[in-house]
């Protein structure tokens, strides 16, 4: 509760450091934040020319919106993983690009990966509405959806704040963290169906049947993943146009919570030691 309420002192500085990334970000361009759309942009149009008209995968239509149309398939569950890949990948080099700041003057550190969280969410919304637009234009009935996604949204932001609030850590101690980091994120992002749907999973499971003469199939591995049930619910909601799941929702709920859970404790008990450590 102590920490807490540190934590809840420091809201204002919290404030200010995220303020900070939001204007650095794009000072001085001329397209300003319209340049947080081009990475998922380029990704949208590399991917769907590859997998959607060289390989030809084919997702399923959105039930019960009808929607048919890859790129937008495909946006559905490359914005939530972008923004989940930034925030790790930007919260976990937080300490060590502020290294200054934390060897001269005392503050609760944890203000700064969720200072990342904050910037990074804030091009995220950004991105999200932009897809909302999509959506309406392409058919989707999505207006009544948009507070379930909300929610949603936070979720995932939990869980990525509490992934990076470990990862922080590490890298303070173990510089190498960053690199194998890096190279995870890649092989993360290709065990979850992001550029294809889930049903291509499914049929080599079912043809491999359980595993190691187990009844655990191929499939009840690959949904440990817990990005597979955020991306699977944010199809159903955004995608569909449906309630999603209850289990995948609970799952995601529990993965969030979890993962930010540790990673307070983690972080609280090296916090002391980080300036030293720099």
């Amino acid at each position: 509760m102590r920490y807490l309420n540190e934590v809840l002192a420091s809201r204002e500085l919290l404030a200010n450091l995220t303020l900070r990334e939001i204007r650095g970000q794009y000072k001085r361009t001329i397209f300003g934040q319209l340049w947080s759309l081009a990475n998922p942009l380029a990704s949208m149009l590399v991917y769907t020319i590859v997998f959607a008209f060289i390989l030809r995968v084919k997702p399923e239509a959105g039930d019960p919106s009808g929607l048919d149309v890859f790129a937008v398939w495909l946006l559905c569950g490359l914005l939530p993983w972008s923004f989940f890949s930034n925030v790790v990948q930007q919260g976990m080099g937080s300490i060590i690009g502020n290294a200054g700041l934390v060897q001269k003057v005392y503050f609760t550190r944890i203000v700064l990966p969720l200072s990342k969280v904050g910037s990074v969410g804030y091009n995220w919304l950004f991105e999200m509405g932009v897809l909302v637009v999509v959506l309406a234009l392409s058919g989707s009935f999505i207006w009544p959806w948009i507070p379930l996604t909300l929610v949603m949204m936070v979720l995932l932001a939990i869980f990525a704040a509490g992934l990076s609030l470990m990862l922080a850590v590490a890298n303070v101690h173990f510089r190498d963290t960053q690199y194998f980091v890096s190279i995870l994120m890649q092989i993360w992002m290709y065990l979850t169906p992001i550029i294809y749907p889930i049903s291509l999973v499914e049929v080599q499971s079912k043809a491999h049947g359980g595993l190691f003469g187990t009844q655990i199939t191929l499939l009840d591995v690959y949904q440990i993943n817990p990005l597979e049930r955020f991306v699977s619910v944010f199809r159903q909601i955004m995608y569909d146009n449906r309630l999603p799941d209850l289990q995948d929702v609970l799952l995601a709920a529990i993965w969030a919570f979890g993962a930010f859970v540790v990673g307070v404790w983690v972080f609280r008990r090296s916090e002391k030691g980080l300036a030293e450590a720099l």
